[in-house]
């Protein structure tokens, strides 16, 4: 007996359902798209000339997921403003915007496209991941109308949110996620009234959702991690690769380790050198080298990455991750982060100390002048230790180790802890802490440590050209990143990277209370 196609979805589903269960894994997905940007203008366009650019955009990623679908992906996470793009005035954004419900209500929008108006991208959406049977996550616009009894209602009449949606294999709206922390250029959204914690239950996992930006603060991304427990988060986003900490793959596997979960990151990819920098990351005043990095990011690290500058080519990429990570066999212990750090005496190091900037940021920095040794900086609360030996110091090339522990950023503030092992652009001291990209030394062994003043760090190795170290290092229960063996390509950073969120001063651009970790 044949089935019929209505049933087919759910017959699927089931199936993929009873696998999931029976399995301790799922496989993942993300796709770097290089988006179809619109023209830039301060007035709107007209509808169908609104829709027919992102079913441009929506053609592309449908590919994407097919092909997913095909080698067996439970899910796939798409970037931030993969639909649209991001060159927006408020009111030029306005006719790309949809009505997005709060999935309680049950709908899906590829059987019922027009219970809350018309919704053409929603439709779309629901129906690739229905006739895929696989979770799709996206971003799309929220358009919400309000009147003069809300006193925060903005003149024209209606809130603008940048937004994530995911529909399951059945095509239903489960989750829609505000973003929370807008990017300084983000001026076509509004902030939402208070910070959501969106989760959602599959047969593969609890997962959570945040954006880009999002991931630097306490709310949501802590709360859904520590307090929600999540075992995956999904995280679409747009995010300017910033040497030399803050490039994508760098910084979100970082966080990933620090945070002890799985990390789906899926990111725009532009690497036009006119490219505008008001897509999100945290680079005041640093060298924008791309937007492109993407990857599947595990407790242990990367599980698939891909980083490419020179290209304007997509990229997909497919990665068997832990269902629950808490319960492997290979979930990494707690790290106290300070404990070796406060319990050595301080390395010589303190009386050859210069400054210099990382972007806007006041390091304190020592040179690392021998092939081998030990060193401490301090500044402020934060001393950080580094014990190490290169394999050939080339005459060429300078390192320093580096210390700070204050405020970052112009407008909108929040408070790090770094601790970094550098290399110098140039011979000339003046020039440390200025992007670099490229190395050619190689090290026999590091370790760096700190007296953090937080639980929340973050570990991360740079390579030369942009590329990950995975299984070449390890964080040790008191704290300290190590080396495993000698590095198997030039260094370009060994940082640890650590956020105080007790001290964020309140956000300028909005009023809400102030949660503290």
């Amino acid at each position: 007996m044949l089935l019929s196609q209505a049933l087919l979805p759910a017959v699927v589903f089931a199936h993929a359902a009873l696998q999931a269960l029976a399995s301790n894994t799922f496989l993942a997905a993300v796709y770097e798209h290089a988006v179809i940007l619109p023209d830039p203008t301060e007035q709107p366009v007209s509808p169908s000339d609104a829709l027919a650019l992102m079913n441009k955009n929506m053609d592309v990623l449908e590919g994407a997921i097919k092909e997913a679908a095909r080698q067996g992906a439970h899910i796939i996470v798409t970037p931030e403003d993969g639909i649209y793009g991001w060159r927006f005035t408020r009111e030029a954004i306005y006719p790309y915007l949809e009505d997005i419900p709060d999935p309680v209500v049950n709908w899906i929008p590829c059987t019922d496209p027009s219970r809350f108006g018309s919704a053409p991208v929603q439709e779309r959406l629901s129906c690739m991941a229905r006739n895929n049977s696989i979770y799709v996550v996206a971003n799309i616009g929220d358009k919400k109308p309000c009147n003069s009894s809300d006193p925060s209602c903005p003149r024209d009449g209606r809130y603008q949110y940048n937004t994530d949606v995911v529909f399951d294999t059945q095509g239903k709206l489960v989750a829609r996620y505000h973003k929370y922390n807008l990017f300084r250029g983000e001026t076509q959204f509004n902030y939402p009234k208070e910070a959501e914690a969106v989760t959602f239950e599959t047969p593969f996992g609890k997962f959570g959702i945040f954006t880009c930006f999002d991931i630097l603060f306490y709310e949501p991304a802590v709360v859904l991690v520590s307090k929600m427990q999540v075992d995956t988060v999904l995280f679409p986003t747009a995010w300017m690769n910033v040497l030399p900490f803050l490039t994508a793959i760098e910084f979100h596997s970082a966080w990933a380790m620090g945070m002890r979960v799985n990390l789906l990151s899926a990111n725009t990819h532009n690497t036009s050198k006119a490219m505008t920098a008001v897509l999100c990351g945290a680079g005041d005043g640093g060298l924008v080298v791309s937007l492109a990095g993407s990857g599947l990011f595990t407790p242990e690290g990367p599980a698939a990455y891909h980083y490419d500058s020179a290209t304007e080519e997509g990229r997909l990429l497919l990665a068997e991750l832990s269902t629950h990570p808490r319960l492997s066999p290979t979930y990494p212990p707690a790290i106290n982060w300070s404990l070796y750090a406060t319990s050595i005496k301080k390395f010589p190091g303190e009386n050859n100390t210069f400054s210099g900037a990382v972007r806007r940021d006041i390091f304190t920095f020592s040179e690392l002048r021998h092939k081998d040794g030990n060193c401490t900086v301090c500044q402020g609360d934060l001393c950080c230790h580094l014990v190490y030996q290169m394999s050939k110091k080339s005459k060429d090339e300078v390192y320093v180790l580096g210390a700070f522990d204050g405020l970052h950023g112009s407008l909108i503030k929040y408070h790090w802890q770094i601790c970094t092992l550098l290399k110098c652009p140039s011979t000339n001291l003046s020039t440390c802490g200025q992007p670099v990209e490229m190395a050619q030394t190689k090290f026999e062994m590091f370790s760096l440590s700190g007296t953090f003043g937080t639980s929340y760090v973050f570990p991360e190795v740079l390579y030369s050209g942009v590329q990950l170290a995975p299984g070449e290092f390890e964080v040790l229960h008191d704290g300290r990143l190590k080396s495993k063996h000698g590095t198997s390509k030039s260094l370009v950073t060994v940082t640890l990277f650590g956020r105080l969120y007790e001290k964020d001063p309140p956000h300028p651009l909005r009023i809400s209370p102030k949660v503290s970790p």
